[in-house]
């Protein structure tokens, strides 16, 4: 009887979110690092879960993603892929998916962090979090981690297209004027006396975005700043609007670029909370899709997978 072919496994990191209303308060605490959350945050975080469908769709989509890209990694008979999920503050957790993936014995374990732009304090998070698995595991199997992804040439042309499809929304005699807001998730200040690539690296999604938008009026924000005393970057997407109305504009278009899929930031605080903002205004918002497990998604990681063992076969 043959051997079994060795395999390569790949691990999808993403943050995770609340499976249910009653892990809402868990999760916050594995968020804040074990420290409690007041109470009254967690029910007003709560709700915010409550009135988008109960729990987070951020892990089933992950999930989703996981199973089409492996099939799609499959489709070659070069050699074999097994995909899995870890997340960072909920199950199935990165620990319990290492553990889990080693179990199969793979050849090697090529870490891909869900979202497109580096960071100390959120990919980088998860690659600790490997590598504190790695340790209390005592594992030796090979480990690389898939780097930047902000500016994937398949990424830029996905993005491009939920935009255009987005302006779709809007009267026809106005689609060519509607100002897109690129937003991404803000992080603590202290990242740029840090040198976190960060910023540099949301820029450059928004820079890739723009150079295929031509004439269409563009502006940034972050958004979702959390809820802390220290300062968060900005500008914020409540200031960001309220810039966009005295420019004389009264239709918008927010591209959450900082994210991959749909989750609370997306469906809470652009969806419900800045869009009533915008009524408040007198001004039309509305949001492009995400790339969810869209078919563009699933082939932009295939080409930086590839891409990235290329550069590890090239490597002396």
């Amino acid at each position: 009887m043959p051997a079994p072919q060795r395999h390569t496994a790949v691990l999808l990191m993403a943050m995770g979110g609340p499976d249910c209303l009653e892990n809402v308060e868990p999760f916050l605490r594995d968020v804040r690092g074990g420290r409690p959350t007041p109470p009254e945050l967690v029910e007003e975080i709560r709700e915010r879960y409550r009135v988008t469908g109960g729990k987070s769709p951020a892990v089933a989509i992950t999930q989703e993603v996981a199973k089409k890209f492996e099939r799609r990694l499959n489709e070659s008979d070069d050699r074999r892929y097994r995909v899995y999920v870890g997340l960072r503050h909920w199950h199935p957790f990165i620990r319990e998916t290492y553990a889990e993936l080693l179990n199969e014995s793979p050849e090697q374990v090529i870490g891909v962090c869900m979202a497109p732009q580096q960071s100390s304090l959120s990919t980088g998070a998860y690659r600790k979090k490997v590598e504190e698995a790695r340790a209390e595991l005592r594992d030796r199997t090979e480990m690389t981690y898939v780097g930047s992804w902000n500016r994937h040439p398949r990424l830029i042309a996905a993005i491009v297209d939920n935009i255009r499809e987005g302006l779709l929304a809007f009267p026809a005699d106005v689609q060519a004027s509607v100002p897109v807001l690129f937003t991404a998730h803000s992080l603590p200040e202290r990242i740029v006396a840090m040198k976190d690539p960060y910023p540099d690296e949301v820029r450059g999604t928004v820079e890739g975005v723009t150079q295929f938008l031509g004439n269409q009026p563009t502006y940034f924000a972050y958004q979702s700043q959390g809820r802390s005393h220290e300062p968060w970057l900005g500008p914020t997407v409540e200031s960001m609007l309220e810039t966009i109305r005295l420019a004389g504009h009264r239709y918008v278009l927010v591209a959450p670029i900082g994210f991959i899929c749909d989750h609370v930031e997306t469906l809470f605080d652009i969806d419900i909370e800045l869009k009533q903002l915008a009524v408040n205004k007198g001004i039309h918002l509305e949001r492009m899709v995400m790339l969810n497990d869209s078919l563009p998604l699933i082939e932009t990681l295939r080409d930086i997978l590839a891409a990235h063992e290329s550069s590890l076969c090239i490597q002396p």
